[in-house]
């Protein structure tokens, strides 16, 4: 920070005058701060005494310095400004008061100024630029800034710690949950619901802004940048929240994103990341997206055991896999249309846009392939766990 021009010589006289006045002007000045600046007023953060004290060591450095005629540190002002980041004083508000200070003690020393013969309208000049360059508010602010900036590095850190925490299972005591959703904003009780998103390189945001941008919906979270992944805690309160969280994650048209079931406790946020890390797994490296995964208890059961899983459904399906790749989509897609359309081969060909003698055809033929008879009803349970757990493999895993 500039400290030129250097204070006016003719103006250390008056300024040694009004040093000797120092414990009687800071008063009146933190008087004045405190009735016009709304944080330091009545029974706010900062004590009168403490403003008071603040007050006159400032009185004490600017009119020092014109005493002396030289320019001295500016250590009260930065600690003032330290301070005030440590608490938490909004900015606007120290600068405020320093505004009013500085008017202050300028009106009591343009008075001073006036009644002496030997000070001229040029001295008085070169003394307001001397107090603009040297102003104490610069110094607060450029303290309040560094110091802010900090404590905004260590936030993220301890925040990162914690979302980690919840990640990996370290925090299971509800007592040490709690803390840790008050520390990163969430509440205590769910739904949550976690997110994996794939990032474009290390280092890089999948969804770059998007905790601020969910807050722009009222909608809570906390998140962590992984090597490989972007994943994060969205407490989906509220009958529309996940929907709407959805429709945030839907704006990175360029992401691949899993989303797990809504869970209920914080303590089964370690589960719910494995079913977003397994329905991202279901989106193409290539590709971009959002799957999220089925939470139904077929699909329940099968991602608890995802290795076994896969070997259920190379068994079951092991003709199936030996089609070429068109054939074996079409075969699997109408399976999975008819299990939705709830057996009904009519609705199913309705919803894959085809004659429902062409998906009678295509039951058959996997009926044929994998042995098992779709009027049987424990065939059709083996074929369900095993077009769940096919779904669950990566693509190209088959």
């Amino acid at each position: 920070m500039s400290r030129t021009p250097p204070p006016p010589a003719a103006i250390a006289p008056i300024a040694a005058v009004l040093l000797g006045r120092a414990h009687e002007l800071g008063t009146r000045m933190a008087r004045r701060i405190r009735a016009e600046v709304t944080y330091y007023g009545g029974e706010g953060p900062v004590t009168l005494e403490e403003l008071t004290a603040s007050c006159r060591r400032n009185t004490e450095l600017v009119f020092g310095q014109l005493a002396d005629g030289c320019t001295a540190g500016m250590e009260p002002a930065e600690e003032t400004g330290r301070r005030a980041a440590r608490e938490g004083a909004p900015l606007g508000e120290l600068l405020h008061a320093y505004r009013v200070g500085s008017e202050f003690l300028w009106s009591e020393l343009a008075a001073a100024a006036r009644a002496a013969d030997a000070v001229t309208a040029d001295t008085i000049v070169a003394l307001a630029a001397w107090w603009v360059n040297e102003g104490l508010a610069a110094a607060a602010s450029d303290a309040y800034r560094a110091t802010a900036s900090e404590l905004l590095l260590q936030r993220d850190r301890e925040r990162s710690v914690l979302v980690e925490a919840l990640f990996t299972g370290v925090l299971t005591d509800r007592t040490t949950l709690w803390e840790a959703a008050d520390a990163l904003g969430l509440p205590a009780e769910g739904p949550f619901v976690v997110v994996a998103a794939g990032v474009p390189a290390p280092g890089r945001e999948a969804l770059p802004g998007i905790e601020p941008r969910l807050l722009a919906d009222r909608i809570r979270s906390a998140w962590r940048l992984l090597p490989d992944l972007q994943v994060g805690v969205i407490a989906a309160r509220g009958p529309d929240s996940e929907a709407a969280a959805l429709r945030v994650l839907g704006g990175f048209a360029e992401a691949r994103v899993g989303v797990s079931p809504a869970y209920p406790a914080l303590r089964d946020t370690p589960r719910a990341l494995r079913l977003a890390r397994l329905a991202l797994d279901r989106v193409p490296t290539e590709a971009t997206g959002i799957v999220r995964f089925d939470d139904g208890p077929v699909a329940a059961l099968v991602a608890a055991s995802v290795d076994e899983a896969g070997r259920i459904a190379r068994t079951v399906f092991a003709r199936v896999l030996e089609l070429p790749r068109e054939e074996r989509a079409r075969l699997l897609e109408t399976l999975e249309q008819w299990y939705a359309a709830g057996g009904a081969a009519a609705e199913a060909a309705r919803r894959l846009y085809c004659h429902r003698n062409t998906v009678r055809y295509r039951l058959r033929r996997l009926e044929e392939l994998t042995g098992r008879s779709l009027q049987d009803p424990r065939a059709v349970a083996d074929l369900s766990v095993a077009l769940h757990a096919l779904r669950l493999l990566p693509p190209g895993g088959a």
